[in-house]
């Protein structure tokens, strides 16, 4: 069984996540620690949750913070809609922390309510955003297997060895190490055990969790090759690059939505046109007063921005039902969709405006879903020139979102 309970691989009756975010931030530079910088107005230990969160069979997340920061923390899950997230108080150093996030399954005096002991617990830096669920079930698989394992990359650089003197001792050979990355994954019972009996020497020095489960459960940690995603935040630079595969995760591809009438599949067709030359662009036409099997197929897929044309004035049922199948489809938790709705006036009278009552619902509305991660904005066009203008206008319009 697949953790939490579909078929797929080993059982594994329940899995939780332990995320260490108390770091000072202090090879970053600046005052505000790495896992609380922004990266596209969103706290980058915000998109790390997202992740863990989009994982179904993950039961409980727990983010362990710096006692200053555990206000900011509960104000980001609150903020950002975060399900299944307690935050525990961390320790002094990245050891004691990930143990005071452990304590919370085994300890009824460390927390307010105890929760269901797991399994198979993972452990995943708060500042490695970009963790898919593939290689999170892969370490999941091999610890319940092996008791632990861990994700892993070839060195980049040779590792070397200074003498005393700070000249060369000696050199390691590069083919025979690899780099030790996140997420790792443990029985619970191992890790916590290890923790419980290690020395005061490894918890503030210490750095590695699958050395402790080898030192003091003799646990031999299954070794699982990694992506190259898996790179931790950890310099000024870093931030840039997140920034940048965000930017690129987002905008990468487009979904069009029509109506079935003739004339809103022209103009969808020709923006299809008009866009496919710079972006991955799907379109298609449904009535959206069915739940079309296609159209659920779109959603539970990696697009995130939408735009949806018919001819209604208002189509706040439709727009509804489209945020409604977005959200159950989870899209929106690991980033943030953008919802475009073109309403097109196809008759002979030029008024088009919009009452204020009604401007007043749809701001609403729009605010409401922007909690949920769906960026909503609505288009009014009076449709009385040819198609191909239209669709130049939804493109110029497009640009000031």
């Amino acid at each position: 069984m697949e953790p939490g309970g579909r078929e797929v691989g080993p059982a594994v009756k329940a899995v939780a996540a332990v995320l260490p975010a108390g770091g000072s931030g202090e090879r970053l530079g600046g005052a505000t620690p790495k896992q609380f910088c922004t990266v596209q107005g969103r706290p980058l230990v915000s998109y790390t949750v997202r992740a863990m969160e989009r994982v179904s069979w993950i039961s409980d997340i727990i983010v362990v913070v710096s006692p200053e920061n555990i206000e900011t923390m509960k104000s980001i899950i609150e903020k950002y809609g975060h399900k299944r997230v307690t935050v525990a108080e961390g320790g002094i150093t990245r050891h004691r922390s990930i143990f005071n996030g452990l304590k919370l399954f085994s300890e009824n005096g460390f927390s307010n309510h105890l929760l269901q002991k797991p399994e198979v617990v993972i452990i995943h830096d708060a500042v490695r955003p970009f963790v898919e669920e593939d290689i999170l079930l892969k370490v999941v698989m091999a610890a319940k297997e092996h008791g632990a394992a861990g994700a892993i990359r070839p060195l980049v650089s040779t590792v070397i060895a200074s003498g005393a003197d700070g000249c060369l001792d000696h050199s390691l050979e590069r083919a025979r190490y690899r780099a030790s990355e996140m997420p790792q994954a443990f029985l619970f019972d191992i890790i916590y055990q290890a923790y419980q009996q290690c020395t005061d020497y490894d918890l503030d020095y210490g750095t590695e969790c699958l050395h402790l489960a080898l030192k003091y459960c003799q646990i031999n940690a299954k070794l699982v090759e990694g992506t190259a995603d898996l790179w931790k935040v950890t310099y000024k630079r870093d931030l840039y690059a997140a920034e940048s595969i965000i930017k690129d995760n987002l905008s990468q591809q487009i979904c069009i939505i029509t109506d079935v009438k003739e004339a809103v599949v022209q103009v969808g067709f020709l923006l299809h046109e008009s866009l496919r030359s710079q972006l991955k662009v799907e379109g298609i036409s449904v009535s959206l007063s069915k739940r079309d099997s296609h159209l659920q197929n779109i959603f539970s897929g990696q697009c995130y921005n939408f735009v949806c044309i018919n001819d209604k004035k208002y189509a706040t049922e439709e727009i509804q039902q489209l945020v409604d199948m977005l959200e159950k489809s989870d899209i929106p938790l690991l980033h943030p969709v953008v919802l475009i709705s073109v309403h097109l006036n196809s008759s002979e009278n030029t008024s088009f405006s919009i009452d204020l009552e009604e401007l007043t619902r749809m701001k609403k509305f729009a605010r409401e879903v922007k909690r949920k991660n769906i960026l909503v904005y609505g288009l009014l066009l009076q449709y009385k020139d040819h198609p191909v203008r239209i669709a130049v206008k939804i493109l110029f319009l497009g640009t000031f979102f």
